[in-house]
């Protein structure tokens, strides 16, 4: 599984789906402006106030999403990159002794 490729995925629904928010409620506010239950002054602070909240949310939302998916590949046993750097470092170290251990028998 090609976690990077999973986020990426998440991510862009994320995003697809605020900006999908976004315009319904644009065609919201401006169905109301015609039928004058709001002036163009109160839909615009309506829309802006609505989208301010909504990036405020989409920024929890990102971090949210981070930690679950950290979670589900801790639990799947995907190893973090720290700990792949670190068997990748004992393992450079296991093949030395080797090649050293091999080297010393053939002397």
């Amino acid at each position: 599984m090609d976690s990077n490729n999973l986020l990426k995925q998440l991510l862009m629904i994320g995003v697809g789906t605020t900006s999908l928010v976004a315009e319904k409620i644009r065609e919201v506010s401006d169905q109301w402006v015609k039928e004058g239950r709001l002036n163009p002054d109160q839909a615009k602070s309506f829309v802006d106030d609505f989208m301010r909240q909504l990036r405020t949310e989409a920024g929890g939302w990102d971090e949210q999403m981070h930690r679950q998916l950290r979670n589900v590949l801790q639990d799947l046993g995907v190893p973090r990159q720290s700990e792949m750097d670190e068997l990748r470092g004992r393992i450079d170290r296991l093949e030395r002794q080797v090649r050293d251990l091999e080297n010393k028998l053939w002397r």
